[in-house]
């Protein structure tokens, strides 16, 4: 059955480094919780953390009402799965599927059933006399996943364990995990410094930099509104140019902007751009948008779509995602619009 977990002011440092920074965190029964961040953000550490593996200076962790901060990793009922598969090469896939059961003393005929049952999830039926070097990088994946499993953990957490994989064979995973997930129901924490798997899979997103909670929301809010000017530029693509709210009104690059949301106080802010939600005009002015006048730079074929360089006359740079029904040749004056609907200001001191 799965379970709620809750974190309070858990605090971790390696001698001068603070690693995770005070930090708070509700994850629900039954979510599937991502934890995103570059290297070095402290996502891993705090992993670790509700694993068992590593003790926070300070804090408190807790499964639904139970304190954990003590409790040692074999009996938090949790189900891991590794960047680096961490199979046994000397048992074969039934045998490393089984391990965990064989450590609670389950019986040999449920151990069977079990191991048999955790393999017809994952998609290896028939395997599982298979050695582990016999197996491409995709099926050790999902025999790990198998062992992780098996035993019914109230908890599943997954370190990067998709990284090894091929572009390809990452994404079709990435939608076996959510659908495995969605079968079992389990308490899934996940983490990646891809924001594309991020987004593809989580129900909701934690942001991590610098040991610290960034934004915890869902992945359409997080990457239509991000908080901060980090959280912005590591989801997507993203342009901030800076921004101006003065009375009310807000002008950024030389330009009045409209917007349908409503204007924040007074103050500096950016003005967040997405390449895909700029559109390519054929004048200067159109009812909706706001429009922005440059001059093309370069534009690079990336097969669905192309990337259009644009410097404004300001000087700022911008691109643009376009797909190509449209002719533009380098040196071109261009006008690119944005809907007032999809303004959006972030606050300059968030950075």
């Amino acid at each position: 059955m799965a379970i709620s977990i809750s974190i309070r002011g858990v605090r971790k440092t390696y001698k001068n480094v603070c690693a995770l920074d005070d930090i708070d965190l509700d994850i629900k029964a039954g979510e599937f919780l991502t934890l995103l961040g570059p290297s070095g953000s402290g996502k891993t550490t705090l992993l670790m953390i509700i694993a068992g593996f590593i003790r926070p200076d300070c804090g408190s962790l807790r499964f639904g009402e139970e304190e954990m901060i003590l409790t040692p990793p074999h009996r938090r009922n949790i189900g891991m799965v590794f960047q680096s598969y961490a199979l046994f090469p000397h048992m074969n896939v039934a045998a490393n599927v089984a391990y965990p059961l064989k450590l609670r003393g389950i019986a040999k005929e449920e151990i069977h059933r079990r191991v048999d049952d955790a393999l017809k999830l994952v998609q290896l039926e028939g395997l599982g006399d298979r050695r582990s070097n016999e197996l491409s990088g995709g099926q050790k994946q999902r025999v790990a996943l198998a062992r992780a499993i098996v035993f019914a953990p109230r908890i599943l957490l997954m370190d990067e364990p998709l990284s090894a994989l091929d572009k390809k064979l990452r994404e079709q995973m990435q939608l076996e995990l959510r659908q495995l997930h969605d079968t079992l129901g389990m308490t899934t924490v996940y983490v990646t410094h891809d924001q594309r798997e991020a987004l593809t899979m989580s129900d909701r997103i934690a942001v991590i930099n610098n040991g610290a909670l960034m934004q915890l929301d869902t992945p359409q809010r997080i990457y239509d509104y991000p908080v901060s000017a980090f959280t912005a530029d590591f989801i997507g693509e993203s342009i901030l140019l800076p921004a101006q709210v003065r009375n009310g009104a807000i002008s950024s690059c030389n330009n009045m902007v409209n917007a349908t949301s409503k204007v924040p106080s007074d103050g500096e802010y950016y003005l967040l751009l997405r390449p895909e939600r700029l559109q390519l005009l054929n004048k200067e002015a159109e009812d909706g948008y706001n429009v922005f006048t440059g001059t093309a730079k370069k534009s690079v074929y990336q097969g669905e779509s192309i990337l259009l360089y644009v410097t404004l006359t300001n000087g700022e740079q911008l691109r643009v995602r376009y797909n190509g029904t449209m002719h533009v040749s380098e040196g071109d004056n261009v006008y690119l619009g944005l809907l007032h609907e999809h303004v959006v200001l972030i606050a300059r001191d968030s950075e």
